[in-house]
């Protein structure tokens, strides 16, 4: 059982480790100036490695375990129901956010890596400034079966997200300036207020 545990916190940090590498504007820089046609490919690259490196994850979640829990009907029909809303959700905030961009199709057909990036502020960015992280975290939670590797696979991950919607509020902030900068003023982070959206 230890030994799944380290396996799955080494997996997860090489994981994140490498996302945030090939995220990092450093490596943008770099590529820009040494790889030909790096803006067209680079967002769609990157997307395939995320994926790629996603597939062990299956296998490593099958290794030895223990249930910590497993909820009952009606409750876990209410997870799995807020489960659904929230991958409907997480697809809508892709669909809001410039999908073509967001994949990497338009970098392909010639929009620039910076200049297919813009500013949503309305749909689910009404209410959250990083939907995608947020409802990613909460289908995660939902879940009516909870194991200790599922446990630390999801704390962990919930952690990265976290951390990557503080580095991406410095990337928003560098790309957009002012606009970002009044946006963050009006609109919570990661979890919504209860207060009417001003945006």
């Amino acid at each position: 059982m230890t030994k799944t545990i380290l396996l799955l916190v080494l997996y997860l940090f090489l994981y994140a480790g490498l996302h945030s590498l090939l995220a990092a504007r450093v490596v943008k820089e770099w590529g820009r100036t040494h790889l030909p046609g790096f803006d067209r490919w680079y967002r769609l690259f990157y997307n395939a490695i995320a994926l790629a490196m996603l597939l062990p994850l299956p296998w490593l979640l099958g290794l030895p375990d223990r249930t910590l829990y497993t909820l009952p009907a009606p409750w876990r029909w209410l997870l799995w129901a807020g489960q659904g809303v929230s991958a409907v959700a997480l697809l809508l905030a892709v669909l809001q956010a410039n999908p073509t961009y967001f994949v990497g199709l338009a970098q392909l057909a010639g929009d620039g890596e910076e200049r297919g990036d813009r500013l949503v502020i309305s749909g689910l960015y009404r209410y959250v400034r990083h939907p995608l992280y947020l409802f990613s975290i909460l289908f995660l939670w939902l879940s009516p079966v909870m194991t200790l590797n599922r446990l630390v696979v999801y704390g962990l991950a919930t952690a990265y997200f976290y951390v990557g919607s503080l580095h991406e509020e410095r990337r928003l902030a560098q790309t957009f300036g002012l606009p970002y900068r009044e946006y963050q003023q009006k609109v919570p982070r990661l979890w919504p207020s209860l207060r009417r959206p001003s945006v």
